[in-house]
């Protein structure tokens, strides 16, 4: 037998038996700051259980990564082709969504793993149902506790804080008040990121920095989580406000129609205060109920743009009409705050993402069962189909509606 045919019948006996034969991974064309791709280590692997793996032409450039990279993974398994091409393929493995028009390109039946945020946005929901896409939520992929099992709430908590503090600096020289007290730090909401949040705030959002000041002999940070009996409180809103350095918005809301800090409660803040938008829950005018953010009338951020003085035009192009936007102070917002580190993100992602990939290659979407081993549940509850037999649309957006993840959209 000839060494091509025998790598033709390897080729073969690897996929004999799997649920599905090709995977593509599809580039993000989001904003120029949006550098993040699976790494070469996770696409070999993937590649390694059997499937053709198809990358598209290009995939590896945002973190200067060659294709050879790639391809010395499984050179028989991992080809670069075009987008179509990778869109088509049985399953689809992107971080951020594809764009709405994209969708058209992905094949009925093809299974698109990504984080698609279900709750929050219904016209995707919509448009999966009808181009009869299998689709799986990272987002929504938890265990039998409910706990997410693809997260970077850690990056999330920390580069949020760690740039809140280098704003900080600029506003306040030396991280130093003038009354000479620790510097004050508000957490809106105290669960899995604002906890996260809370250790991040403390150590002045970065490990070294804390090292550097503490050797100055730099009087701390206090740090206080706020529920949702304190934030409903005007008159003890308005003393912690008007001591708080940087606001911290962690919040997951279980009505995101309101806003927890309405913009008037701003004035209360001092002038060098920043607001660390972690939540970055998006502005919904026209759902129904609409979803507004936490700390009203503020910018939301992306890889490109993450932080806004007061009179960035952000303030006034951004966000809707009828939002208050009229009391400002220095924002730091950013719906994929993991990606400020893309290589150190998708390392964390990847390791998250293989047993779930791997599952679905080998089980394949349609065989997901609610009673098969943790990862085919997890799986499962991440499912378009778990989704929409869970209950009504208006049941499912009232409880979920603020994600609260500061994750990718």
């Amino acid at each position: 037998m000839s060494a091509a045919a025998r790598g033709a019948a390897a080729k073969g006996n690897r996929a004999a038996g799997l649920a599905v034969r090709t995977v593509g991974f599809p580039r993000m064309h989001k904003e120029a700051g949006e550098r993040r791709v699976f790494l070469p280590e996770f696409v070999g692997a993937v590649a390694r259980s059997g499937v053709d793996v198809l990358l598209e032409d290009g995939y590896g450039e945002e973190l200067s990564l060659p294709a050879r990279n790639y391809r010395e993974r499984d050179p028989g398994q991992i080809r670069f082709v075009d987008r179509q091409a990778v869109l088509q393929a049985q399953l689809v493995v992107v971080l951020r969504a594809p764009e709405r028009d994209e969708f058209e390109l992905l094949n009925q039946g093809t299974c698109l793993l990504s984080m698609l945020h279900f709750p929050t946005r219904s016209w995707r929901v919509a448009e999966l149902v009808r181009r009869g896409v299998s689709a799986v939520a990272m987002d929504q992929i938890t265990n039998d506790d409910g706990v997410r099992l693809v997260e970077n709430l850690a990056a999330v908590a920390w580069n949020g804080a760690e740039t809140a503090f280098d704003l900080l600096e600029r506003t306040l020289p030396g991280l130093r008040r003038p009354d000479g007290e620790p510097l004050s730090v508000l957490v809106l909401g105290s669960g899995a990121i604002g906890r996260r949040a809370v250790d991040a705030a403390v150590k002045f959002g970065n490990l070294d920095r804390r090292m550097l000041l503490m050797a100055e002999r730099h009087p701390g940070v206090t740090c206080t989580s706020l529920g949702r009996a304190v934030t409903s409180n005007e008159p003890a809103m308005h003393r912690l406000l008007s001591q708080c350095d940087i606001l911290v918005d962690a919040t997951q809301r279980t009505d995101a129609s309101q806003p927890v800090v309405v913009n008037s409660w701003l004035a209360w803040l001092p002038s060098h205060a920043v607001i660390a938008d972690l939540s970055v829950d998006p502005y919904l005018p026209d759902d129904d109920p609409p979803v507004v953010r936490a700390v009203e009338g503020i910018p939301r951020g992306n890889l490109d743009h993450f932080v806004f003085e007061p009179n960035d035009p952000a303030w006034s192009n951004s966000i809707p009409p009828g939002i208050p936007t009229e009391n400002r102070r220095h924002v730091v917002s950013c719906y994929s705050w993991p990606g400020i580190y893309p290589e150190k993100c998708m390392r964390h992602y990847g390791r998250q993402l293989l047993p779930i990939v791997k599952t679905l290659v080998t089980v394949g979407h349609d065989s997901l069962s609610p009673e098969g081993d943790l990862v085919q549940r997890a799986t499962y509850r991440g499912t378009l189909r778990a989704y929409l037999d869970g209950s009504t649309p208006r049941e499912r957006m009232s409880r979920t509606a603020s994600t609260g993840t500061g994750g990718d959209e």
